[in-house]
Order: structure tokens, then C-alpha cells, then sequence
């Protein structure tokens, strides 16, 4: 399974935002990498380098490759609505997202590892595909097997967050995946405008 697996650190620090979640060596360096890091001087970027970063950005947050990227982007464009938006509702689609929004791990990369390694059921049956789309009324549930398994129960004991699109009943360990959230309730901060220009370059 292809996915990103460099340094995180780095990746947030050239966005200037903590993408991957909580991360002390971000806190402690917030300023671009680079050999001479904080006083290189910065020329105003491009019109193409902004929404290229944009895209990057995206990419890295749910962390999906370039090829997949793509064509979730192309099945935005051929349904009805605004591009953009949409773009990033299929990508809160997403198994791995929805396993991390649940607190079931306490990052997108820990919830695609637990996807790939048979943690988790969708309405009672296993599916071991982080990028399975779901539908509005599935259940998402931590299979029987995997309710005592250590990093679920901590990402669950540490969760806080709470979306609207999503429920989650504890004792059972499976919440339901309620519908498609609508833009403003998606936190991340992403500009999907600027993405949608560079694809249709």
C-alpha cells in the first residue's frame, strides 16, 4: 500500500500549521526548513506556487497520493455542486478519515494502519481499504477480536472531539457515520478553491 512515511515534522513546518496533529518539534521550530531556517528571505510566491502548496497541503492532511488525489478530484468535478466542496467531502468519506474523526486512533496514519490490519468492520463486515467510501447510515465498529488492543483503547480514552456527522456509542466500541458533512463543519483548514484552479489549468 503506497503512502507517505517521511518526516511530519518537516512537511508541518513548510505548510506552517501542525497537519499531522499535536507535534513538540513543530511548537519548537514554527518557521519553514532550510538551511538557513528562519532568516531566509522569502520572495512573494506565484499565483501557481500558492495553489500548488494548497494541493500539497490536502494531500498531506489526508494523506493521499498524488495519482488517488487526482482522482477524487476528477469524481468531484463530475458530480453536481461546488467542486471544491466536494473534493473535501469524499475525502472525509474516507474509512481511514472517519476511523481517526471517530477517535478510534488518534491519527489519520494510525487509522490507515489499523484499516490495513483488520481492526475494523463496516455494518459487521471487515474491510481492510482505507480509501472505502462511505455512505450516510454505515457503522464503523472495532472488530470483537481488537476491542482490547492498547493504541485503540488510548486514542479513545484521549478523544475529545465531537462532529456533527458522526455518533459513536462507547460501549460498543462503533459509531455511525450519520451523512456528508457540509463545508463549514469540516475543521481542517484548507482552501479548496485554490486547488480546484490548478487542476483546471
Amino acid at each position: 500500500m503506497a503512502r507517505y512515511t517521511g518526516p511530519k515534522s518537516k512537511i508541518a513546518r513548510k505548510f506552517g500549521e501542525a497537519i499531522f496533529g499535536d507535534d513538540k518539534s513543530f511548537e519548537k521550530k514554527n518557521y519553514p526548513p532550510g538551511q538557513h531556517g528562519n532568516n531566509r528571505r522569502r520572495g512573494k510566491k506565484s499565483e501557481y506556487a500558492v495553489q500548488l502548496m494548497e494541493k500539497q497541503k490536502a494531500k498531506y492532511t489526508y494523506g493521499i497520493l498524488e495519482r488517488q488525489f487526482r482522482n477524487i478530484f476528477a469524481s468531484a468535478k463530475r458530480k453536481e455542486g461546488v467542486t471544491g466542496e466536494i473534493l473535501l467531502q469524499l475525502c472525509e468519506c474516507r474509512l481511514d478519515n472517519v476511523v481517526y474523526r471517530m477517535g478510534i486512533s488518534s491519527s489519520r496514519r494510525g487509522a490507515r494502519q489499523l484499516v490495513s490490519h483488520r481492526h475494523i468492520t463496516v455494518n459487521g463486515e471487515l474491510v481492510n481499504i482505507p480509501s472505502y467510501s462511505l455512505k450516510p447510515g454505515d457503522i464503523v465498529g472495532v472488530r470483537e477480536k481488537s476491542k482490547s488492543v492498547q493504541a485503540i483503547q488510548d486514542a479513545l480514552s484521549a478523544n475529545s472531539s465531537v462532529y456533527e456527522w458522526i455518533t459513536w456509542n462507547s460501549e460498543k466500541m462503533e459509531g455511525t457515520f450519520v451523512t456528508v458533512p457540509e463545508r463549514m463543519q469540516i475543521p481542517e483548514n484548507i482552501k479548496e478553491q485554490l486547488i480546484v484552479e490548478l487542476y483546471s489549468k
